[in-house]
């Protein structure tokens, strides 16, 4: 069987995978490649393909006429099962329950970034200043939780060590463990009244498209701060730029926007209440063994024709 990986990530990263799967799988052939460029010219090739939705998305798999599995390197399949030119047999795998640590630690470094103004700490040792001034903490503060899955179960408690409220908001209402309260969707703009935090973690889907929009972000406290860890798409980045700009939100750590590399020159690079990461919230030391793991627990079943015991396997119409 012929495995395409499709990576943009720098190496060693990049390469990772196909060094961990190579020798356990003599019966795979594996080709990585780097650009979408390349990609592309060995997609025709291919049994099975890894790779990450969003670099995927629109045409890629116009011209795969062997594709019979691809498996998301990440907990999202949007770029992939939303593709028009996806065979229907083409089963679509993901990677999930690997992401809840260093997701949660990912939010904690850009709420601490806030509290305790890192940009002005950094300011102050170029210019060799020593002022001191008072932080603000955790404890007692108020985070909510848009998308409540493996993620979001994984991340409330560590919230909840801090000494934090805890609220979820989901598609439907119900208890969740680690939760001090659950809204739903549709009473989205009242959850967010209350809320110091505001963290985003549900996947990209028709429904969830710009889902925290203007009404949202007017509603949100003047003091209170934005995480996007999800999708670009779940926020509407128009609408951010207008409620930061009005000082309706105190400001935003965006880990994952609408258009990645976000452009040079975009207004949301240069603002001072705004942190930008280059997609990197799941992504650490140990990603490449635990999603390569997953990926060959799925292929055994692959192997064996039993691909409905694959794991996190996606429903398809």
């Amino acid at each position: 069987m012929n495995l395409l990986i499709f990576l943009t990530h720098p190496e060693p990263t990049r390469s990772g995978y196909e060094k961990y799967l190579s020798p356990r799988h003599p019966e795979l052939t594996i080709k990585t490649c780097g650009t979408r460029a390349e990609a592309l010219k060995h997609a025709a090739w291919a049994d099975i393909l890894m790779c990450f939705g969003p670099q995927v998305k629109t045409d890629f798999f116009k011209d795969t006429p062997n594709l019979k599995w691809v498996h998301s390197l990440g907990t999202g399949t949007d770029g992939i099962t939303d593709s028009p030119y996806l065979g229907k047999d083409v089963v679509v795998t993901a990677t999930r329950g690997i992401h809840g640590v260093p997701m949660s630690e990912m939010a904690f470094l850009m709420m601490l970034a806030f509290n305790r103004d890192m940009r002005r700490i950094e300011r102050q040792r170029g210019e060799q200043a020593w002022e001191r001034y008072p932080g603000t903490t955790l404890d007692n503060k108020t985070v909510g939780i848009l998308g409540l899955g493996a993620i979001a179960a994984d991340m409330a408690p560590r919230f909840k060590a801090f000494g934090m409220k805890v609220v979820g908001i989901s598609r439907t209402k119900r208890a969740v463990p680690g939760f001090d309260a659950v809204y739903t969707r549709a009473e989205l703009v009242e959850a967010v009244k209350d809320l110091d935090y505001f963290v985003l973690l549900l996947p990209l889907e028709d429904d969830s498209r710009n889902i925290v929009g203007a009404k949202v972000l007017a509603a949100m406290k003047p003091s209170a701060f934005l995480v996007n860890l999800a999708r670009g798409g779940v926020l509407d980045e128009d609408a951010l730029l207008h409620a930061l700009e009005n000082k309706q939100i105190a400001g935003a750590a965006l880990d994952a926007l609408a258009t990645e590399p976000l452009p040079k020159g975009h207004p949301l690079w240069s603002r001072p209440d705004v942190f930008i990461t280059p997609h990197i919230g799941g992504y650490c030391d140990t990603y490449v063994k635990d999603a390569a793991m997953q990926f060959e627990q799925s292929l055994a079943n692959f192997v064996a024709g039993t691909p409905e015991k694959m794991l996190h396997r996606e429903t398809r119409g």
